[in-house]
């Protein structure tokens, strides 16, 4: 698999990555250490505490690499959860576990498609 066909699998966008990191190897170097970001397993941590505030902060931090990234698919999922996060409320909002679903999907699609690429390549 190439790195292109990696993304396609993801739902990324492989040419917005490429204005960003001009470079194959670097794109492999960063998608590589996506898979080290604590950023989703926090999220599922706080959820699991009902701690919104972080909740949120872990939200945006993924959302903020997916888009660094061009991780498309679940920049999207993770954007609609970090806006529901938003709110000044004390406990995570209604519907936002649902939201969480769609960006724990959407996080183990692009994950597996990372190993596969980098599986392949080693």
């Amino acid at each position: 698999m190439t790195i292109q066909e990696c993304y396609q699998r993801f739902g990324g966008d492989f040419d917005e990555v490429r204005k960003r990191l001009p470079s194959e190897t670097l794109i492999k170097k960063f998608i590589a250490k996506f898979l080290n970001d604590g950023s989703f397993p926090d999220l599922k941590a706080a959820f699991a505490e009902g701690d919104r505030e972080r909740a949120f902060r872990a939200a945006h931090t993924l959302k903020g690499v997916c888009g660094n990234l061009s991780l498309s698919r679940l920049l999207l999922s993770a954007s609609k959860l970090t806006e529901l996060l938003r709110s000044e409320a004390a406990k995570i909002p209604e519907g936002a576990a649902a939201l969480l679903d769609e960006v724990e999907s959407d996080y183990e699609l692009t994950v597996g498609a990372i190993r596969a690429f980098l599986d392949e390549e080693n």
